[in-house]
């Protein structure tokens, strides 16, 4: 996920950068016994508030380290390498495209969760409780609203719309070997044309003047008119491949702060996305990671999550924040995609995407 990058942008303090960790120390009181330490190995976008946190040292004695490693691909592919002697005890972040490589390759041993039946079986998409859902949210296209109403053009709302002539060098998306919301997206052109349709759908938005850019920071912060730094960039695309929940962050973080979301979701446009947690094999403090689980599916984190990631929490009984229900847009019936079908389809269909957009 980019929350992290998007939050940045708009020069927001973040947790650590790439590669640096993060030591949230929530002892108790002074003088007390040291608490253990469980190690939380992450993408670059997690983020969590110091009272959660600390409410989880009190409840089981641990505290928590995290260890950021890179973006969800370069996280998954590092804890790969070092299979059996990991970083640490708990991975996040590997969703729902990735999920099969993390899984085939052993990263992660079973462990059940306490509470994971809160969580709708929709979410849960490993019967073998390697690993357990965190979180969902949405890769969808945004638009600019003052962009369309100046223009007197209504913003596209399906894939179909993305090819019309109206919207002819007005989209920018991101390059699927190198970021994820561009996989993502490739993904639900995929689910919505079919194996082989999807080919002919991106010759289409290649003849409308697709542009095409290596990462999300890129597109939503430089090419994307309709975000705070994309206005500083002077960009000049008003429609990018994003997430759903996008709209509220820029409402959070305007300034001043908008009455109004500046900008809105073509919500015909939208792959599920669903980030996992697993305890790591060959984990130095085990009890403390299915501890750090049953925790990061609690009432209490799943709730803390959207303004600090700006995802949707996947356990039943975790309320939005005001800010969310006011702002953000429900997708009802967003492209999905077996996990199966994604281990056996991906590469390939990244190596026909390129050969097909990229050149």
């Amino acid at each position: 996920m980019a929350a992290a990058a998007l939050v940045a942008a708009l020069g927001v303090t973040t947790l650590a950068a790439c590669g640096t960790e993060d030591v949230r120390d929530a002892a108790g009181k002074t003088g007390a016994p040291a608490p253990k330490t469980v190690t939380l190995v992450s993408h670059d976008s997690f983020n969590a508030s110091k009272e959660v946190l600390a409410e989880f040292t009190k409840e089981t004695g641990f505290k928590v380290k995290v260890l950021k490693a890179g973006d969800a691909g370069e996280a998954v592919n590092k804890e790969i390498l070092t299979k059996g002697s990991p970083q640490g005890d708990v991975f996040f972040g590997v969703d729902n495209t990735l999920l099969s490589r993390a899984l085939d390759n052993g990263i992660f041993v079973p462990y059940e969760a306490k509470g994971v039946d809160r969580v709708p079986a929709t979410y849960r998409l490993d019967k073998e409780n390697r690993v357990t859902p965190i979180d969902s949210g949405d890769i969808c296209v945004n638009y600019d609203k003052k962009y369309f109403a100046d223009k007197k053009l209504a913003p596209p709302v399906t894939f179909d719309d993305l090819a019309k002539p109206a919207y002819k060098d007005l989209l920018v998306v991101e390059n699927p070997e190198r970021s994820s919301p561009g996989l993502g997206f490739l993904l639900g052109t995929a689910a919505k044309y079919g194996d082989e349709g999807w080919q002919d759908y991106w010759t289409k938005l290649k003849a409308n003047g697709v542009k095409t850019v290596d990462s999300w920071e890129l597109a939503y912060n430089q090419e994307f008119s309709g975000s705070a730094g994309g206005k500083q960039a002077k960009g000049d695309r008003p429609l990018v491949v994003s997430y759903a929940s996008s709209p509220p962050v820029e409402v959070l973080y305007g300034e001043p702060q908008p009455k109004v979301a500046p900008t809105g979701v073509s919500t015909g446009t939208c792959f599920r996305q669903i980030e996992f947690a697993g305890l790591l094999n060959g984990a130095k403090n085990p009890e403390g990671g299915k501890a750090l689980i049953d925790f990061l599916i609690s009432k209490k984190f799943q709730e803390d999550m959207p303004l600090q990631m700006f995802v949707n929490p996947v356990a039943k009984d975790a309320a939005l924040p005001e800010l969310f229900t006011k702002h953000g847009v429900v997708v009802e019936q967003p492209e999905t995609m077996a996990p199966e079908k994604i281990a056996e389809k991906r590469d390939p269909w990244i190596q026909q995407w390129s050969s097909l957009v990229l050149k």
